[in-house]
């Protein structure tokens, strides 16, 4: 009998022959954790040189030090120019580059419509699906008639002028350089919800709206009566409960002035500041590169979750809450 045919056969029980190659193929580091690993070494690398060559010792900038400089100075409304009584800032700008490209995209899906839809075209079907699902279901027939393209218009217009305040832009004119000659404004990430007025005026034409509504609906004393609900027989529900909510329930009706227009404009501006200060204003207010360095991811993490999820949220959140708002003012608490 040969050598091959007395030895025995391989089984799960029987180790490897130490001396034999290994079936299983070495296989390498694969090319996404060899440039995971790239990344951190950089970043903590970068980190570490820029500690050790320029110490902790503060390197402030003579505008810091002089306090010429704020990270508040993006955020002001600085005048391009005139158009009479109009002055022409960023936020007078935002609020047209939005008004153009939503009319833009809606007009040339409507001219463009096909039974297979593009990708531009699925993307504006499936917005309006979801608008219309969003008003449908907190309106009844007449008011969604009514008032559906309101709601519509407004998660898209808001959801469009969230998304443009992630792409930087030369805007910022409190910081300029030079390029032959001209002096170009900083580029900076703005969105027109920063600014407080135009969350107001957003909120303030809801809140007319669903005030209209309910006075329509159940005149001027039903309107306010509709707004106090029922409370117990008892003699505590009847001389203490009902009192505070004669007080309570009126005013909520303001805080939803407030709240529609608090939370959009908090959000948006909480954000830019959070991605401002993480992606080096930190590190150049404290006069440390290193900080800046060490922060950048994290500022880059804050940016992609602003843009990808809080710019859509917050657009759902005003829309879905102005649908609630009008249908209610019809309903008696």
């Amino acid at each position: 009998m040969s050598a091959i045919a007395e030895r025995p056969a391989a089984t799960a029980e029987t180790p490897p022959d130490p001396g034999g190659a290994d079936p299983s193929p070495q296989r390498g580091m694969s090319a996404r954790r060899r440039l995971a690993l790239i990344v951190a070494a950089v970043w903590i690398g970068g980190t570490i040189v820029l500690a050790v060559v320029l110490g902790i010792k503060s390197h402030k900038a003579a505008a810091i030090v002089k306090g010429q400089f704020s990270p508040i100075d993006e955020f002001k409304l600085d005048a391009y120019t005139h158009i009479g009584p109009i002055a022409i800032n960023k936020g007078v700008i935002f609020v047209l580059l939005t008004a153009i490209i939503t009319i833009g995209v809606m007009g040339y899906v409507a001219r463009k419509m096909q039974i297979r839809p593009n990708r531009v075209q699925a993307l504006v079907e499936g917005l309006y699906v979801f608008a219309r699902q969003m008003a449908r279901d907190n309106l009844d027939d007449q008011l969604f008639r009514k008032y559906f393209p309101l709601i519509a218009t407004l998660f898209v217009f808001i959801l469009v002028t969230n998304l443009i305040g992630y792409i930087p832009l030369p805007l910022e004119t409190s910081n300029t350089f030079n390029v032959f000659g001209a002096h170009i404004p900083a580029f900076q990430i703005y969105a027109a919800d920063t600014n407080v007025a135009f969350p107001l005026i957003l909120a303030l034409m809801v809140f007319v709206i669903f005030n209209y509504e309910g006075v329509r609906h159940h005149g001027p004393v039903g309107y306010f009566k509709s707004l106090i609900p029922e409370v117990g027989p008892g003699a505590m529900q009847q001389f203490v409960v009902k009192p505070l909510i004669l007080v309570i329930e009126p005013m909520s009706v303001f805080l939803r002035l407030l709240s529609l227009t608090i939370r959009l404009w908090a959000n948006l501006l909480a954000g830019h500041l959070l991605i401002a200060f993480m992606g080096g204003e930190l590190g150049v207010l404290v006069g440390q590169p290193f900080i800046s360095w060490f922060l950048l991811p994290l500022g880059v993490a804050i940016y992609v979750f602003e843009a990808t999820l809080i710019a859509v949220l917050q657009a759902f959140i005003f829309a879905i809450l102005s649908a609630i708002y009008i249908g209610d003012s019809v309903h008696s608490h």
